[in-house]
């Protein structure tokens, strides 16, 4: 006997795509930052303090608001953009408006944050607690 079947003539394309999705993603790199501009940020950590270092090119420091606010840490920049008299040809480049967010451990001290910025890098220097320092003891003979 023979089975009838039915006829997709797309159904293998589209089957082969949610395949091998997981591959063709990261050559296209991450969705979120494609649509939504979030700056590249590291964050590490020394014995005394949490150095975050946020990635900005094109930002002028004038245009970047760092908020404390207990225990969160918000940078943002609103970029207006000027009305233009002229047509591009090409316009890959763009500065756009963001607004990240990070949650301060609770060893970190959120009266004490310095920042800088250097060659489009915003570094902020969030100082930890005293009591949350590492401290070696010396132990007294009796």
């Amino acid at each position: 006997m023979k089975t009838i079947t039915l006829y997709r003539p797309f159904q293998n394309l589209f089957d082969n795509v949610l395949e091998n999705l997981d591959t063709m993603l990261p050559a296209l790199g991450n969705a979120e930052r494609m649509f939504n501009h979030m700056p590249l940020t590291d964050v590490r950590e020394t014995d005394a303090a949490y150095i975050l270092e946020m990635e900005l090119p094109g930002y002028d420091e004038k245009n970047i608001e760092i908020n404390v606010d207990g225990s969160n840490i918000t940078i943002a920049s609103k970029q207006e953009t000027a009305e233009e008299t002229f047509t591009y040809l090409i316009k890959e480049r763009r500065c756009v408006s963001f607004s990240r967010s990070f949650k301060l451990p609770a060893n970190a001290n959120p009266e004490a944050v310095s920042a800088s910025f250097k060659n489009g890098v915003l570094s902020l220097t969030i100082e930890k607690r005293t009591e949350a320092q590492k401290r070696i003891i010396q132990i007294n003979a009796a």
